[in-house]
């Protein structure tokens, strides 16, 4: 019978731990005005999936919008507009690489004035 007491109260010590260490996850909505497709859609989407952190990622290219959530501990704001900028893409007030832009394929590039 104590062995039983002693299991239980180890399985609502562990489980109370774990649900005091979640991490904090946070949603963000940054303003991609570049963005021009579908082929950007996933060229954006594709990328930002590979940082440290990052759960999940919604672009809406007719709201020139890209959602991301992630985990705080292991990224912020400023890496993932950094991220969409490596890509190719204006983020914010972070100008697209010059490098990446280039190499986009010419439907994701600004129309031309």
């Amino acid at each position: 019978m104590k062995a039983l007491a002693l299991s239980l109260f180890s399985l609502i010590g562990l489980v109370t731990l774990s649900f005091a260490q979640q991490k904090a996850m946070e949603k963000v909505v940054i303003k991609t005005p570049t963005v021009q497709c579908e082929s950007c859609k996933d060229r954006i989407e594709n990328y930002l999936k590979r940082e440290p952190g990052v759960s999940v990622v919604k672009v809406d290219y007719k709201k020139k919008t890209t959602t991301v959530t992630y985990l705080t501990d292991r990224n912020n704001i400023e890496q993932l507009k950094t991220a969409i900028a490596n890509a190719g893409y204006d983020a914010d007030d972070v100008a697209a690489d010059e490098g990446a832009y280039k190499k986009l394929p010419k439907c994701c590039k600004k129309p031309e004035s």
